[in-house]
């Protein structure tokens, strides 16, 4: 599958769990008050930004691929290399998509956005955006052993 298609899945995704929540952000039937609460490390840059910004704050003008409500992602071709760049609408969107994309690695993660693209890629670009790097499993909530 390429890229796009799994950007779009998961998009799709964020929507159906975004429509899943009522219109005041409260937990829904089967979340604890504790699965609700999303903090955000301290390393995280706590300004949110949007495609445009985190494209600009690089050297680049992004082609936007996804404009949904709750996700936004724009693609980017600089000297650096070439990278994707999400921005979600709540930071409970995000570490949902953030748990169904483990096999994009690796990622640049910060307040309310991540960028795909390769390790040298991610290491060019991470001095100018901030963040975190994850370079394995991005999920926020951890598997469940089957048994």
């Amino acid at each position: 599958m390429t890229t796009f298609p799994r950007l779009a899945a998961s998009a799709l995704l964020v929507g159906l769990v975004a429509g899943c929540t009522n219109a005041s952000g409260s937990v829904g039937a089967g979340q604890s008050a504790a699965d609700s609460i999303i903090q955000k490390p301290a390393k995280y840059d706590n300004n949110v930004y949007t495609v445009e910004q985190l494209g600009e704050k690089v050297g680049c003008k992004p082609r936007i691929q996804v404009d949904a409500k709750d996700m936004r992602t724009g693609y980017c071709k600089t000297e650096d290399g070439q990278f994707f760049v999400n921005t979600f609408a709540t930071q409970a969107g995000k570490d949902v998509w953030m748990d169904t994309a483990p096999e994009y690695n690796p990622h640049l993660v910060g307040n309310r956005w991540t960028v795909l693209s390769s390790r040298e890629v991610l290491d060019s670009l991470k001095d100018r955006l901030g963040g975190e790097l994850h370079l394995k499993d991005h999920r926020t909530k951890q598997m469940q052993p089957n048994g």
